[in-house]
C-alpha cells in the first residue's frame, strides 16, 4: 500500500460512515423529501468519490480491493459536473445497496495497514 493510500481510505471510510449515520432509520420517502439530508449525503459521496478517484490513480492495487469503486467515482462526477441531472433514487440506491460493502472493505484495509508511522 502506498503511503498516501491510508489517508484516502480513511477519507472514504469516514465519508461512508457519515452517510450511514445520516440515513439510519430513514426511508426513501424521508430522503426524497429532505433537502438537507440529500445535500449531506451528496457532499459525503463527493468526498468518497474524490478519494477513490485519487486512490485509483495513486494505488490501483489497493483500489482493486474495494468494491464498486467505479460507481463511487461515477456518482461523484455526476454530483459535481451533472448536478442538474442528479437522480435522487439513484443516489438512494447507491447508499443503501452499495455503501456498506465499500465501508467494510476500506475499514478492513485500514486495519490491515496498521497504525500510521510517527516520524
Amino acid at each position: 500500500m502506498q503511503p498516501r493510500s491510508a489517508g484516502l481510505l480513511w477519507d472514504l471510510a469516514t465519508a461512508g460512515k457519515r452517510i450511514q449515520g445520516f440515513i439510519a432509520g430513514k426511508t426513501w420517502g424521508d430522503y426524497d423529501s429532505d433537502l438537507l439530508l440529500r445535500s449531506g449525503v451528496e457532499r459525503q459521496l463527493e468526498i468518497a468519490g474524490e478519494a477513490m478517484s485519487v486512490l485509483r490513480n495513486l494505488d490501483p492495487e489497493t483500489t482493486e480491493r474495494i468494491p464498486n469503486v467505479h460507481k463511487l467515482v461515477g456518482m461523484r462526477n455526476i454530483l459535481i459536473h451533472g448536478y442538474a441531472e442528479v437522480n435522487n433514487l439513484t443516489v438512494w440506491r447507491t447508499v443503501t445497496e452499495d455503501l456498506d460493502e465499500v465501508v467494510a472493505a476500506a475499514t478492513a484495509l485500514l486495519v490491515e495497514a496498521g497504525p500510521p508511522a510517527i516520524s
